[in-house]
Formats: structure tokens, sequence, C-alpha cells
């Protein structure tokens, strides 16, 4: 255990007491977003991203050292194990560094080497092998010759003796791993196309090649997809003549009779036997890192997605855009109830402009709506430059200004179909639930998405072609991390929201919503205590994120932890006030004066508490209830479209990152194609990363700088806007 908390201290270059702490608190049950809020003081304040990586790394590298017992076991089973095996076995660092070394002693299918060994001929290879012997090979060699055994000659007997050689060394641990490493700094992935002659998206795979180290993530799933949809063939070219040369520099003792016959078995060994099975190995290590930077990236993106900025106190109307089944309508008002619903047809085929335009003013009027959230998919163009018109029109004749924008729709349909919203909307059929969704998703993110599966959430690159087990995992913990980074209000959540509340589960959180419904809203959080299921562990880990407004607790509007309440009174009273006093604005001004005059240290001595729990505590008192979504930026309203047509080169324009990716980001300007800005058009300096430049929701003015009329695409840049 001491060699495992070294290497995750090591690796994301934190203290090993930092690592010891999170160990056991993570073996003792508690969850990640949990430890990363209430137990600052153990973990150095590590954040929730940094924990969940140190989780990951820990479950791997415990099932590697599980992996390391199973396999010294095995081989001891066999009577074969020696203290340099089990020193080259403490050393491996990773699982397949371990089925290295263990490759000699697994048992085998039939191969040409088992089946020369059962004729009798591996003191023959031993002897060639040593290079010692001064008697003629040939001569040697007849002694082996046995009909019986299916050993007819002399060239019988060396070829059988061989292939014990070549399978000897591609079983050699340590000529894998140098040939491994010679392949990752050396080798070439190539890829060629199956029908050059037929266009594709994978036109600039081709005729490609790009050296292993080098390749971004992007590229290799592209050409795995290439590969898997039968457009591209794939090859990885590798510094052969190194290898083999490295293989006889070690094995070679001097020029001999053997040379030769040694020789021609490196030579076998490399090409049957360690080539394919390396090709196959470097090919699942690119897949497996471009994997997990892209899992990465889509749980950036998720992540930022789920946190956008909330627009409340508006009643919507979401549009789902549609071209010959129409467009589907849902009236939401400001607390996210349904109103009304309808479909119209202002899109082709029908073209019904006038008799749409009619009932979205009837419902603008009746309802008083303020916004549209139009989905972002298919006709969703159309249906914008539709809805311009009718806010003119509204605005004419009504005097209302009304704004809309446009919404991610991802997942909307996935939704829509789901056992969960047939539960909500039993007697709606299914297309119109989309733009109840829609509608939603504008006025609370969060409180919609944690309805949809992770993945279908759709912000990311590839998310179908990656371990769909390990982003569903990683997934998972980045909703988490949302929710409870918000908080969740326990008497109107739903079961989704609240199933991703820490120490929670499906079944708990349908047993809160059944004990709400039938004793009414939850005055304070310990009566959580008397919902089914809910013991005293899952209190303790939910109770921080749960929020009770009108409650009898003041303190249950903010994140201070029940076993903080004394703390939080005892620094309210000290600076002259009770907690009751956080609900009055006056004396709130009043508060926040006087804990920012505190001294910290000092403070937490007298309180006998964790200086980063006061700074929390603090931080909590001084913005009681507040939705830390509140600092995110809020989406761009619009009243009026922008064609393509209407886009100049040079142009600045105002728009909204809908998703960042290796080598850039989308943007939507308003136009029917999100925008590109490449990696390179982010900044003026080097980026490395364009997720440490950008986010997806945030706003941001842009440049046109090329325009790709027949392709409908637009470059964008970011430098000197």
């Amino acid at each position: 255990m001491e060699l495992i908390i070294q290497t995750i201290a090591k690796e994301l270059n934190i203290k090993q007491t930092q690592v010891e702490s999170t160990v056991k608190l993570i073996d003792e049950g508690n969850t990640i977003p949990f430890i990363a809020r209430y137990r600052k003081e153990a973990t150095g304040g590590l954040s929730d991203e940094v924990l969940r990586e140190l989780g990951d790394r820990l479950t791997y590298l415990r099932n590697l050292e599980t992996r390391k017992e199973e396999v010294k076991k095995s081989i001891e089973n066999q009577g074969k194990l020696t203290e340099e095996l089990v020193e080259a076995i403490a050393k491996a660092v990773t699982l397949a560094e371990v089925e290295d070394i263990y490759r000699p002693y697994k048992q085998k299918k039939r191969t040409r080497a088992t089946i020369a060994k059962e004729k009798g001929l591996e003191p023959l290879a031993n002897l060639i092998f040593e290079q010692q012997e001064k008697q003629e090979l040939q001569e040697i060699a007849k002694q082996y010759i046995d009909e019986e055994k299916g050993v007819a000659s002399v060239e019988e007997a060396i070829a059988g003796a061989l292939d014990i050689i070549a399978e000897n060394i591609s079983d050699e641990a340590k000529y894998r791993k140098q040939i491994k490493r010679l392949c990752y700094n050396q080798a070439v992935i190539e890829t060629k196309a199956t029908k050059p002659e037929e266009k594709s998206t994978y036109d600039m795979y081709y005729e490609f090649s790009e050296n292993i180290r080098k390749i971004p993530s992007h590229r290799i799933l592209a050409i795995n997809r290439g590969e898997k949809e039968e457009f591209l063939k794939v090859k990885i070219e590798k510094p052969e003549d190194k290898i083999i040369y490295q293989i006889e520099r070690d094995i070679l003792k001097q020029e001999s009779q053997f040379t030769s016959y040694l020789k021609t078995a490196i030579e076998d060994s490399w090409k049957r036997l360690i080539e394919p099975s390396i090709e196959r190995e470097l090919r699942a290590d690119l897949t497996q890192k471009a994997e997990e930077q892209a899992i990465k990236v889509f749980g950036k993106n998720a992540k930022q997605l789920l946190l956008g900025a909330p627009l409340k106190g508006l009643t919507v109307i979401g549009f789902d855009p549609a071209y010959r089944t129409g467009c589907k309508i849902a009236v939401i008002d400001d607390t996210g109830k349904l109103l009304a619903t309808t479909t119209i047809y202002p899109t082709e085929p029908q073209n019904d402009v006038i008799g749409a335009k009619k009932v979205l003013m009837e419902l603008i009027d009746k309802y008083d709506v303020n916004m549209f959230a139009i989905g972002n998919g298919t006709a969703s163009r159309e249906s914008e430059s539709f809805v311009a018109d009718v806010i003119k029109e509204v605005k004419e004749k009504q005097g209302k200004v009304v704004h809309y924008t446009i919404v991610s729709e991802a997942g909307a349909s996935v939704y829509s179909a789901s056992k969960l919203a047939t539960e909500e909307y039993p007697d709606i059929n299914v297309s119109l639930r989309g733009a109840i969704s829609i509608a939603r998703r504008l006025q609370d993110p969060l409180a919609e998405l944690v309805k949809i599966e992770p993945k279908a959430i759709g912000v990311g690159q590839y998310q179908h072609d990656v371990n769909q087990k390990r982003l569903e995992e990683s997934l998972t913990g980045v909703v988490e991390d949302a929710v409870n980074k918000v908080g969740v209000d326990v008497n109107t959540a739903t079961p989704s929201l609240l199933s991703y509340v820490s120490g929670l589960n499906k079944t708990i959180s349908k047993n809160i919503v059944k004990y709400r419904d039938e004793n009414g809203k939850l005055k304070e959080r310990k009566e959580l205590l008397k919902v089914p299921k809910l013991g005293k562990v899952a209190y303790e880990q939910c109770a921080g994120f749960i929020r009770i407004y009108e409650g009898s607790n003041p303190l249950e509007i903010t994140a201070v932890h029940p076993e903080s309440y004394e703390a939080a009174e005892a620094l309210l009273n000290k600076v002259g006030y009770q907690k009751e006093d956080i609900g009055n604005k006056e004396k709130l001004t009043k508060i926040r004066q006087s804990l920012n005059a505190i001294n910290v240290s000092e403070m937490a001595k007298e309180l006998a508490i964790g200086e980063m729990t006061l700074q929390d505590i603090v931080q909590e008192l001084m913005k009681p209830g507040r939705d830390p979504r509140e600092d995110m930026p809020k989406p761009i309203l619009r009243n009026d479209v922008l064609k393509f047509e209407d886009l100049k080169e040079g142009m600045v324009l105002s728009g909204t990152i809908r998703n960042v990716i290796d080598f850039g980001a989308f943007v939507d300007i308003g136009v029917k194609h999100d925008g590109l800005v490449h990696i390179s058009e982010l900044s003026e300096s080097y980026v490395k990363n364009p997720s440490d430049i950008v986010s997806v929701g945030d706003v941001v003015k842009v440049k046109v700088i090329g325009i790709d009329q027949d392709r409908q695409k637009v470059q964008l840049s970011m430098k000197s806007v």
C-alpha cells in the first residue's frame, strides 16, 4: 500500500499525506463530492477532479497488485518462481508489463514450438541457443531423428529447434519492453484508402502518416472509425532493422556455425510472433489513451453544460423544429409547469406561416410569454427565422418585447421516449415531450439534463466510439460533482436529480419523494432520517448538499453541514448575530462586513475547527442560498436572425461556445452551422489545450476569417478581437 500511495502522490504531484488521508476516506465509504467539500483539512483542499483521478488510479494500482499476486502464485505452482522473477514482477508498473512477464508461463494452445517440444527437440534448441558446441550441427541433429515422434530428417529436427527458439525469444519480457520503447519513439501510423475514388469524411486520411508519439487523440479515434467503416487500411510502420539488430546483439555471442540459424529464428520470432501482437498492443494502447482523452473532454464539456446559468422567472415557449411532421410547441411557466402544447407547420412542405404565426401570437398573449427556446436540430435555422418574424410582429402589435435563444437539443429525443418522461407526462405525445425538455433546460439546465443519460448530452468528440462502461462511470461522476456543487432543493427535486446527491441512490431518492408526497414539505434536514432506507451514513454524506427553503433552520439553505451548525452559530454569535439574521437583508449586509473583518486563523482556533472549513462556512453565511451557477455566462438572447449570406470576412460577432474539442472550439454565431475556432486561432499565445481558454456555454467575441459557401462552413478567430 505504501508503494501505491507514493506512486499516486508522484503522478498527481501532491503530498503523500494527502493521498493517505484520501485513501482512508474512500475506504471508509465516503463519496468524492463529500470528501471534496467537507474533508478539505484531510485532503489539503483537493478538488473533485483530482480526487476522482486519485480514485481511478487507486483502483487501477490495487488491481495491478492483485494481478501481480495471481501471477506469482501461478508461476510458483509450476515450480519456476525465481528471485529475478519476483523482482521483475514487483518493478512492473502496468498490467501489460505483468502480462509480458507471465507470457512464458501461461498455458499455451498447441503451437509450432509446443509440437517441437513434444518431439523431444528442446535439448537441441538449447544447444543451438548456447552456441558452445564444437561438433557440426548436422551431426548433432542426426541424434534427434525419430520417425515415431515425427522427426524424419536433420532439416526437420533443426526447423523444430528453431521454432522453440523463436517462441522463447517472443516470450522474453525484456525484448518486448525494448521493442515497445523503440516503437513508441519511432513507429509511424500509416493509413491508406480502401476505395481511393470514393469521397468520404476521411479524405485527409487516404494517404496519411504520423509518428505515434505525436499523433493527437482525435486523429486516432477518427482513424479507428474510418477503419471500422471500411474506408481505411491502417498499419503501424515499425523500426524493424533496429529491433532485429537489438535482439541479435543480445543473443549472438560470436560468429559461429549457429549464427545464421539464430538469425533465421530471430527474424521468424519477430515477423511471425512478436510483430502481430506488438501491433495489437500499440493500437490498443493508442486507442485507450485517445479514449481517456475523449472522455476527459466530454466530461469537461458536459460539466459546463450542466452548470449553465438558469434563466429564472420566465415563461418560455419550447420550440422543437421539424419539417414534415411539424414544429412541436410547449408553453412552460416560470416554475417549470406545463401550460399548453401544440404543433405548427411553418416549415416545408406545408409552409403554413400565417396559421403558425397566429397560434404563437395567441399563446404569447394568453400566457404572457417572455422567451422562445429553439432546439438546434433539423430545421432550426428556418424556425429561427420564422420566430424572429413573430417577435417583430408581437412588438408592433402588442408592444411586448420577446427574445429567443438557441438551445442544444441533444438527448431531448432520448428523454422523450424514456420511462421517466412517460411517468412525468403520461398523457402527452412522445413528440411533444421534446419541446418541454428544450424549454425547461433553458430555465434550469441541471434539473433537466440529469434526466438524460449523460452520454446523450452530446458535447464531446467520438463519444460513441469509446469504452462505454468507462464513459458512463466518468460521466456519472461529472454529473454528481455538478449536482452537489449546486445543491438540491429537497422539496421540489425530482428523483432523477436527488439520485445524484452524495450518498443517495435511485431507491432512496424515490423514497424521499414518496415521503414528501405523503407528509408534505420537509422542514429540516434531520427529517430525512425518517425516510425508509436513508440511514445515518447516507445522511452524513447527503445532508450538506440538501437545501430546505422556508424550513425551521436558516442554515439549511446553505452548504453548511449539520456537523458544523454549532461552529456556524458560534461564529455568528461572536460577530453579534443569530442564525435567523441571515434571512434579513439589512442585517446580512452588516454580517458580511463583520465576517470580512475576522482573522480566519485565530477564529478557527477559537472555534476548534479547520481554517478551510471556517472559510467555507464564512462564504456560505455571506451569500446564503446563492446558486453558484449565477456566475456562469447567460445564454445570448436574440430577437433578429443572421443569415449565412449576411456573413462577411472581418465581421466581429458574439457567439456561444457549443463544443470544445482537442483541435479547437465550435461557436454558435446564429447561422445554420456552428463556426470553428481552430486551436491556432484561440489566442495570440501558444495553446496546448483549448479547454484552458474556453468552456462550453462561454459567450465570446469572434471574427469571421473564412467562409466556405459550398459547404456552409465558417472559420472564426478569437485573436485580437
